[in-house]
């Protein structure tokens, strides 16, 4: 869901984190993630360089300010793809520029599916990913807004639909006092 909303909005960019795990093959530092040591991360932490971080299936992610804070200055969107606990943070440091959406599987049958069909975790990996997932379920009523992913397309609709909502709020609007004024005289 992510990779088509990127696609399709170019006004959205892509939160890209920080991560203490493990390259995998074909990711690419600084594009799929950074890849970072403990060391650093720690650093991190102790600067606090991060909007949130977590520790997710025994690793650590976290979503860098640096570049983040000047482009929302000008008033670009990022999209985060980060579990509960980094949605708290991020509400809880600036809760009227977050927006919250929740998107659950139609079933734990199919999220097992879907896991599987992408042939990149081992059977042991996918079974504590489904015991996360779980865990991140029970937090669904945390989200401003919650949709069920048991068709792709529909899906996605209903997420641009969420998106664009957001955008057209008055407090989210740039420009909109002078431009009224204008209107004024």
């Amino acid at each position: 869901m992510s990779r088509m909303l990127l696609t399709a909005d170019e006004e959205i960019n892509l939160s890209v984190s920080a991560t203490t795990r493990p390259r995998r093959e074909g990711e690419i530092d600084q594009i799929d993630y950074h890849f970072v040591s403990d060391e650093k991360f720690d650093a991190m932490v102790e600067q606090d360089d991060f909007y949130e971080w977590a520790h997710v299936f025994d690793h650590r992610y976290g979503t860098p300010k640096g570049a983040i804070r000047n482009a929302l200055k000008e008033g670009r969107d990022f999209l985060f793809d980060i579990d509960w606990q980094g949605t708290q943070q991020l509400k809880q440091k600036d809760d009227q520029d977050v927006v919250t959406v929740f998107i659950l599987p139609p079933s734990i049958e199919e999220l097992r599916k879907r896991l599987e069909s992408r042939g990149t975790d081992s059977a042991e990996v996918i079974d504590g990913r489904m015991e996360r997932a779980k865990a991140e379920i029970s937090h669904w009523a945390e989200y401003d807004y919650v949709v069920v992913n048991d068709d792709v397309d529909a899906c996605f609709v209903k997420v641009r639909e969420i998106l664009h909502a957001e955008r057209m709020k008055r407090n989210r609007q740039t420009g909109l006092i002078p431009f009224v004024r204008g209107l004024m005289g």
